[in-house]
């Protein structure tokens, strides 16, 4: 068994292990994008940890998940009539979906039990891993949580947009503090002004808000209403009253196409000048690099999400703006992290033998 010392002056392993998860992550967040844009998570009607590890493997059993699905509103309102083979494609889509989620938290689980019994994990993660593995298995929770609100016994012909945004936003919020933590485990501090290492935290937050934003638009399918750009509803400002017509107020904010879409379009506005603002001032102070990185992506992102709106949302430009959104969380996290480390990294601090 290696020294704990030792270990701790050799991360390499344990960072690596949280990128490869940070990876996964991101491929089952693509992936579920494109479950959502295909209207295909409805299409698996029962939780199964275990046995729904595979998918059906008879025509018995496609025929019985048929049934199932046959029994939702969403087959009885929009998809009736749909075909055995058509059942399949947004199955296989939702399956697929899932097995992904299902193997983050083996290559999570399994390696991170072998490095604390190694003594590999640096002084001050444990908690915050066990943490982050806690919330990946309520994520699987939350995700049954979801795709119960579009079945059967239910009004809705898709998954509640309140739902899916807190389903997608935990998921993304997982994401972060991986990468995060992977980040803090590279000797690369140095001395950053405050204001600095504060605005890239804040454009990384605002960022994963505008995704939950993204949720609520995709949960409505706000984007195929309002189509036009840089007016909405006639107006760079639509009415008051149109905003606020659904009581109590607050529900406008979730439940009206025109104010949810408003909404993520004017915080897209305020990311967009936040990081401008910040890559001038990092520019200013020498440390342009990864703040003028951080902006180029939310400059593409914006167009991008301005091409899928002005399209009607084609599917493919609809599911390369939600992994874009990823993408640029990813380098914001980054950019944040190394503009916030301060002091040594925790994997070269002594790393605790107990588990």
């Amino acid at each position: 068994m290696p020294s704990s010392a030792a270990a701790s002056r050799n991360p390499h392993a344990v960072r690596v292990w949280l990128y490869c998860v940070a990876a996964m992550i991101f491929l089952t967040l693509v992936v579920g994008g494109a479950t959502r844009l295909t209207e295909s998570g409805l299409s698996i009607t029962e939780w199964k940890p275990v046995t729904g590890v595979l998918p059906p493997l008879s025509d018995v059993d496609w025929q019985a998940e048929f049934d199932k699905y046959r029994q939702i509103p969403q087959y009885q309102q929009v998809n009736k009539g749909m075909s055995l083979d058509a059942f399949k494609t947004i199955f296989y889509w939702e399956w697929s979906h899932r097995l992904l989620a299902r193997t983050t938290g083996f290559v999570f689980l399994v390696p991170f039990l072998f490095f604390l019994a190694r003594g590999m994990i640096p002084r001050g993660l444990k908690a915050r891993l066990w943490l982050i593995f806690a919330g990946g298995a309520a994520l699987g929770a939350v995700g049954w949580w979801m795709v119960s609100s579009g079945l059967a016994g239910t009004n809705l012909t898709s998954v509640s947009q309140y739902r899916l945004a807190f389903h997608l936003t935990l998921a993304c919020a997982i994401y972060f503090a991986v990468l995060w933590t992977a980040q803090g485990l590279r000797a690369h501090a140095e001395s950053v002004p405050a204001r600095l290492r504060l605005a890239a935290l804040a454009i990384a937050l605002l960022v994963l808000f505008q995704i939950y934003l993204g949720a609520l638009v995709a949960g409505l399918d706000a984007g195929l209403i309002y189509n036009t750009w840089p007016l909405i509803d006639g107006g760079f400002i639509p009415e008051t009253a149109r905003l606020w017509h659904i009581d109590p107020a607050w529900r406008n904010l979730f439940e009206n196409t025109l104010t949810v879409q408003f909404v993520h379009r004017m915080a897209a506005y305020t990311i967009w000048l936040v990081a401008a603002w910040h890559a001038w001032d990092a520019w200013r102070s020498g440390r342009a690099g990864g703040a003028l990185t951080v902006f180029a992506l939310i400059t593409a992102q914006a167009v991008l999400g301005i091409l899928t709106l002005l399209h009607q949302v084609p599917l493919l430009l609809a599911i390369a703006h939600q992994a874009f959104a990823v993408i640029v969380l990813t380098a914001a996290v980054v950019h944040a992290q190394r503009l916030s480390a301060r002091a040594a990294a925790p994997a070269l601090r002594p790393v605790e033998q107990s588990i």
